[in-house]
C-alpha cells in the first residue's frame, strides 16, 4: 500500500471529535462541525508527517508518529524541528487566513465556492492557482505560494460541502478537480431540474432521484440579494444568509455544518475535504520535493542566514571578514540543529544592487561569498536600502538579516518601504557599519566638504539606527579591524528558538532601570547594549550585583565589548533581573535567550463580511481608538497568558490590555487605545510544566518588531495575485484618513524594479475614501514563479503619518503543458537471497516528457535507501539507475516536468520470481480495471513467464471519469497468489489504495 493510500484511508476513518479551532480569528466554529481552518490544518499536519517520515527513512533513521490529535508543535518535534514551531504555526495561519479571506473577498463569486453549478469554473481556479503555487515554489517564493495555496484550498473544500458529490455516493475525493482540463463528472445542464422543495425543515430527500441515479453533479444557488432568482427546478445553497432558499424548490443542500440543510452528511463531506486537501498537498509536495515542501511550510531546523554586502571599492576588508565568518558559521553549524535552513546573499553597489542569491547548499553559498569583489562606488552613499528591500522580500519571515556597509544610504526614499516590510515580515535587521561613514577613504578635498560629510554621516547613521531599532536589531559601529569580532558575537545567537525578553531604546539617552523576568525554559541568556559612553550594572534575582570585571562566582559567563557594542552572556537564573543603565548618550538594550515558549500576534478587527468573525489587519492599526490583538502562545500545552501590554519603544509608557482566553493556546486582548508613538508587544504568563520548585513559573516575552498606529487606511485590491509577463496589470487602491484632509503623497515601489505608474498624490477629505491605481508590468522574459512585492504607501501632509499596503504577486506565463512525464522500465535485475544484507537489486528507468511538453525538470527519490543516479541521454531523455540492498526492496521515483506536472513511479522486489506487467490505462468509474497483460523483463537468476490476471470489479467506489496514465507493474509471484507490488506508475490518485487491495 502506498503512503497516500494509507493517508487517505486514515483520514476517511477519523471522526470529528477532538479537533479545535486553530485560530479564533476564524470565528466560524459551529459546535461539533469542522470549519475550513480545521480541515486545512488537519491535512497539513498529516501530509507534513508523511513527508518527514519519508525523509527520515531515506536517511536510514526511524520515525515515530506523535499521539493524536496532532498539533503543530508535536509534528515539528516528530520532524526533528522543534525550534521552528513558531514559523510552522505562522505558515499554517497564513494559509488559513488566505482560505478564510475567500469568504470575504469573493462572497458573491460562484466559481470560488463551486456554487450555482459553477463546478468547471471552480476547477479552473484550483488548477490555475496550483500552477502558480508550483511555479512560486520553484523560485523559492514560499510566502506567496502558501497564500495562493490557502485560496484554492477554500474552493476545493467547498466542492464537497456545496455540491452533491457525497449524496451521489462518492467515498473518495474527485481527483480530477486538481487536474487541468480533466473531466470532473457530468454537470447538470442549466435547464435540468435537480431538486424538489424540502419537507419543512427536512431536506434529506430534496435532490431528485434521477440526479442521484445518473450521478449528475449539481450545487446550490446562493445570493445575498433579497430579490434574487434562480433557474427553475434548481437546488439552493441554503443557510441563514441565502436569499434563494425560499424560492421553489425551497431549502438547500449545503453541508457546511451539522446544522445545515444536509448537515447529516457534514462529517462525510468534511472528511472528504480533508482527504482532497491532502491529495492537493501531496501534489505540491511531489512537484517541489520533500525538503522544499517543508521549507514552504516553514518547517526547518535553523534560521535563514542572510547577508547584504556593500561591494564598493573600500569594502575589501569587510568582505574578507564576511568570508571568514561565513566559513566559521558553516563549519560549526552544519549538521547541528542550528544549521541555517537557507543561505541568502544580496550584493549592493552604486547604482547596481542584487541579484538575490539563495541556496540550501553551504558550499554553494561559500562560492557566492568568495566571488564578491570590491569595486566602484565613486561617491560615498550606496544603494543599501535597495539591497535590504530585496532581503526583506526574499528571506523567510522572522529572519535575521545582516547588512555590511561603510557608507550612508543613497536611496533614503525607501525608508518607509523598508519599515513597512519590517513590520510585515517581523524580520530582524542588524547593520554592521565600519569607519562610521565620515572616515571612508573617499575624503573630500576641503574643510567645507568635510563638514558636509560629517553631517551626512550623522544622518546616515541615524537612519540605520532607526531601522535597526524598528526591527529589534543592532546598529553596530566598529573599525574594519574590529568587524570580524563583532560579527562573531552577533552570529552566536542565530537559533530558530531565539526569543526576546526585553527591548528598549532611548534617544536622547538617560539613566534608567530596566527589569525582565527569566523563566526556567530560557537558555543562552544574552544582553546586548549599543551606544557610546554607556555604563551599566546588573542585579540578579537573588539580589547579587554582577561584576563584569571579575566574573568569578557570578552569573556572568562572558563579557565582550567591541566598537559601540557590549554583550553579556549569563547563566540562567529564574526570577526578576534588574539592569541599570547610566548614560546621557543614545543607546539601545536588548535581552534575548533560547526557549520553546514564544508567541505570535496579529491585530484584528470585526469582519465586515456577512458571516461575521474577525479579519486580520495586514498593515498599521487605526490610531485614536480601541484595538484587539490576537495572541497565539506556542511551546507549551499548559502555559497561559495573563498580561499583554503595548509598551512604548523609546519611553516608559504602556497600555494594558484585557485578556480573554479562547482555548487551544489562543487569546484575544482588548485595548482601549493604542500608543501614539512606536511600541512593542509585551506578554507575560504562567508556565507550570516542569518548572523547578524554586521557580514561580512566570515568563515574559516581547516582540522584536516595533509597531505604530496610523490615522490613514490604505487598502489595495489583492483579488488577483498573478502577473502575466509583458502585460500591464492595474492594481486599484483606496486611501482614507481619520485626521485632517489635504493632499496626500502616494508612493509605490517594488523589489524587482518592474515598471510602475501611479498618481503622485491624492486629495483626501476626512472620513471619505479616495481611489487610485498602480500599473505594474513585468518584462516579457520574466520567468514564471518570480515573485514581486508591491508596496503602496500614503503619506500625510508634512510627513508625520503614513500607512501602506503590501501585495505579493507572482509572474506566471500561460501554461499549455498539462501532461506528466512517463516512466518506462528498461530493466529490473535482482539476485536477492534469504540473507538480504548480502545481495542487491538494480533498476533502470527511462523518463520522458511528451514531444510538445516542457521537458523533464527533475527525478527524485520519494522512498528507498539505495543509490540513485540520473543522466541525460543524447536525445534529451532522462535515464535513471537505482541500486539498493535487498533489505530495502521498495523504491518510489517522482518525475516532474518544467511546469510541475508529476508522475510517481513505484518499484519493488519482494519474491524469488520477478515479472514485469504492463496494464492498459485505468479508468475508475464504478471502478473496473482492464485485463492485465504482461510483458517480459530479463532479470538475473530469475525465471520469467507471462501472467494475465482476470478483470476485477470493485464496489463502493464512484470516482467518476478519473483516468490515470498507463500502469507499468512488476509483479512478484509465489505459489499461492499474485501480488501487485512493483511499479504502480500512474498519475497521482487514491487508486493506489484500491489497486493494492485488489490482490489482498
Amino acid at each position: 500500500m502506498t503512503k497516500l493510500a494509507v493517508l487517505c484511508f486514515l483520514l476517511l476513518q477519523t471522526g470529528v471529535e477532538g479537533f479545535k479551532i486553530s485560530n479564533i480569528v476564524f470565528n466560524h466554529f459551529n459546535g461539533g462541525s469542522l470549519i475550513h481552518e480545521v480541515i486545512t490544518e488537519r491535512a497539513i499536519l498529516n501530509v507534513t508527517l508523511q513527508v518527514c517520515r519519508a525523509l527520515a527513512l531515506s536517511e536510514g533513521k526511524t520515525f515515530s508518529f506523535p499521539p493524536q490529535p496532532f498539533s503543530a508543535g508535536a509534528v515539528a518535534a516528530a520532524c526533528d524541528a522543534s525550534k521552528s514551531t513558531k514559523s510552522f504555526i505562522d505558515t499554517i495561519e497564513r494559509i488559513q487566513k488566505s482560505n478564510h479571506q475567500v469568504d470575504k473577498d469573493y462572497v458573491l463569486s460562484p466559481s470560488h465556492h463551486c456554487d450555482d453549478e459553477s463546478i468547471a469554473a471552480g476547477q479552473f481556479l484550483i488548477t490555475l492557482g496550483l500552477t502558480a503555487v508550483k511555479a512560486s515554489n520553484k523560485q523559492q517564493n514560499f510566502v506567496l505560494a502558501t497564500s495562493i495555496l490557502g485560496e484554492i484550498l477554500h474552493t476545493l473544500q467547498d466542492f464537497y460541502s456545496h455540491t452533491n458529490w457525497v449524496e451521489i455516493g462518492n467515498t473518495f475525493p474527485n481527483s480530477n478537480l486538481i487536474k487541468t482540463n480533466a473531466d470532473v463528472g457530468k454537470i447538470a445542464d442549466i435547464t435540468r431540474p435537480t431538486c424538489r422543495s424540502c419537507d419543512g425543515k427536512d431536506c434529506r430527500n430534496n435532490i431528485l432521484e434521477d440526479i442521484l441515479k445518473e450521478q449528475i453533479l449539481t450545487s446550490g444557488y446562493f445570493s445575498l440579494n433579497p430579490f434574487s432568482t434562480k433557474p427553475a427546478g434548481k437546488c439552493s445553497h441554503g443557510g441563514s444568509f441565502d436569499r434563494t432558499k425560499g424560492i421553489e424548490p425551497t431549502g438547500g443542500i449545503n453541508k457546511d455544518s451539522i446544522d445545515s440543510e444536509h448537515g447529516h452528511l457534514h462529517n462525510q463531506a468534511a472528511n472528504l475535504a480533508i482527504a482532497a486537501t491532502s491529495e492537493l498537498l501531496e501534489d505540491v509536495r511531489s512537484a517541489a520535493g520533500d525538503k522544499a515542501f517543508l521549507q514552504m511550510m516553514g518547517l526547518f531546523k535553523g534560521r535563514a542566514l542572510c547577508f547584504c554586502v556593500d561591494t564598493t571599492g573600500s569594502m575589501g576588508d569587510d568582505i574578507d571578514a564576511v568570508r571568514t565568518v561565513t566559513s566559521s558559521i558553516i563549519d560549526s553549524k552544519v549538521g547541528t540543529e542550528d544549521e541555517p535552513s537557507i543561505y541568502i546573499l544580496i550584493p549592493f553597489n552604486d547604482p547596481e544592487f542584487g541579484p538575490l542569491l539563495q541556496t540550501t547548499d553551504p558550499e554553494v553559498f561559500k562560492s557566492y561569498i568568495n566571488s564578491l569583489t570590491p569595486n566602484g562606488g565613486g561617491d560615498a552613499p550606496e544603494m543599501s536600502l535597495s539591497g535590504l528591500q530585496l532581503a526583506l522580500t526574499g528571506a523567510p519571515p522572522n529572519s535575521e538579516i545582516f547588512v555590511f556597509t561603510d557608507a550612508a544610504a543613497k536611496d533614503e526614499h525607501l525608508k518607509n518601504t523598508v519599515l513597512a516590510l519590517i513590520e510585515q515580515t517581523k524580520s530582524v535587521v542588524n547593520f554592521m557599519i565600519t569607519d562610521v561613514f565620515g572616515l571612508r577613504r573617499r575624503r573630500q578635498a576641503d574643510n567645507n566638504q568635510q563638514q558636509q560629510s560629517v553631517r551626512m554621516s550623522r544622518a546616515g547613521g541615524q537612519l540605520y539606527r532607526d531601522l535597526a531599532q524598528a526591527s529589534g536589531g543592532q546598529a553596530v559601529e566598529v573599525t574594519k579591524g574590529q568587524l570580524l569580532e563583532a560579527i562573531n558575537i552577533l552570529t552566536e545567537s542565530t537559533s530558530s528558538s531565539l526569543v526576546s525578553l526585553l527591548q528598549a531604546s532611548r534617544n536622547p539617552g538617560k539613566s534608567e532601570n530596566f527589569t525582565f523576568v527569566v523563566d526556567d525554559t530560557v537558555k543562552n541568556l544574552t544582553i546586548y547594549i549599543t551606544g557610546t559612553s554607556v555604563d551599566f550594572s546588573l542585579i540578579s534575582p537573588s539580589g547579587v550585583i554582577q561584576n563584569i570585571a571579575n566574573t568569578t562566582g557570578s552569573s556572568i559567563i562572558s563579557y565582550q565589548s567591541v566598537g559601540n557594542l557590549q554583550t553579556v552572556q549569563l547563566q540562567t537564573e529564574g526570577g526578576l533581573w534588574e539592569l541599570q543603565i547610566l548614560s546621557t548618550s543614545p543607546y539601545s538594550v536588548k535581552v534575548v535567550g533560547e526557549s520553546p515558549i514564544d508567541f505570535l500576534f496579529k491585530f484584528i478587527k470585526e469582519s465586515d463580511s456577512p458571516f461575521g468573525g474577525f479579519d486580520v489587519i495586514d498593515n498599521r492599526p487605526t490610531a485614536g481608538g480601541n484595538a484587539s490583538l490576537l495572541v497565539t502562545l506556542i511551546g507549551s500545552d499548559v502555559a497561559t497568558v495573563s498580561e499583554v501590554m503595548l509598551v512604548e519603544s523609546s519611553g516608559s509608557g504602556q497600555v494594558n490590555g484585557t485578556v480573554e482566553a479562547q482555548g487551544g493556546g489562543t487569546f484575544i486582548i482588548h485595548f482601549d487605545r493604542i500608543p501614539s508613538v512606536e511600541f512593542v508587544v509585551l506578554a507575560k504568563g504562567q508556565n507550570n510544566n516542569g518548572v523547578s520548585r524554586a521557580s514561580s513559573g512566570i515568563f515574559q516575552r516581547q516582540s522584536a518588531t516595533s509597531l505604530r498606529a496610523s490615522g490613514l487606511t490604505v487598502t489595495a485590491d489583492d483579488l488577483n495575485t498573478v502577473l502575466e509577463p509583458g502585460t500591464p496589470r492595474s492594481v486599484s487602491f483606496s486611501v482614507m484618513t481619520t485626521g485632517e484632509g489635504g493632499s496626500f503623497t502616494i508612493r509605490a515601489t517594488n523589489d524587482q524594479g518592474f515598471t510602475l505608474s501611479f498618481p503622485s498624490s491624492l486629495q483626501l477629505d476626512p472620513g471619505v475614501s479616495a481611489n487610485g491605481s498602480v500599473s505594474i508590468t513585468a518584462p516579457a522574459d520574466t520567468p514564471s514563479g518570480i515573485g514581486v512585492t508591491l508596496t503602496i504607501e500614503a503619506v500625510a501632509p508634512g510627513g508625520a503619518d503614513s500607512n501602506y499596503d503590501v501585495l505579493r504577486l507572482t509572474v506566471l506565463s500561460k501554461v499549455t503543458d498539462f501532461t506528466p512525464p512517463v516512466c518506462q522500465l528498461l530493466s529490473l535485475q535482482s539476485n536477492c537471497s534469504d540473507n538480504c544484507s548480502r545481495s542487491t537489486w538494480e533498476l533502470s528507468v527511462q523518463v520522458t516528457d511528451a514531444a510538445n511538453g516542457t521537458g523533464v525538470d527533475s527525478v527524485s527519490l520519494r522512498e528507498g535507501s539505495g543509490t540513485l543516479n540520473i543522466s541525460t541521454a543524447a536525445d534529451k531523455t532522462t535515464l535513471v539507475s537505482y541500486v539498493a540492498s535487498c533489505c530495502s526492496p521498495d523504491v518510489q521515483l517522482v518525475a516532474v516536468d518544467q511546469v510541475g506536472n508529476m508522475e510517481i513511479c513505484s518499484y519493488s522486489v519482494r519474491a524469488n520470481v520477478t515479472q514485469a506487467v504492463t496494464t492498459s490505462p485505468v479508468i475508475t468509474s464504478n471502478v473496473t480495471t482492464s485485463p492485465v497483460t504482461t510483458s517480459n523483463v530479463t532479470t538475473s537468476n530469475v525465471t520469467t513467464s507471462n501472467v494475465t490476471t482476470s478483470p476485477v470489479t470493485t464496489s463502493n467506489v464512484t470516482t467518476s471519469n478519473v483516468t490515470t496514465s498507463p500502469v507499468t507493474t512488476a509483479v512478484t509471484a509465489s505459489s499461492t497468489r499474485v501480488d501487485f507490488s512493483v511499479s504502480l506508475c500512474f498519475g497521482f490518485s487514491v487508486l493506489s489504495f484500491l489497486l493494492h487491495s485488489l490482490s489482498l
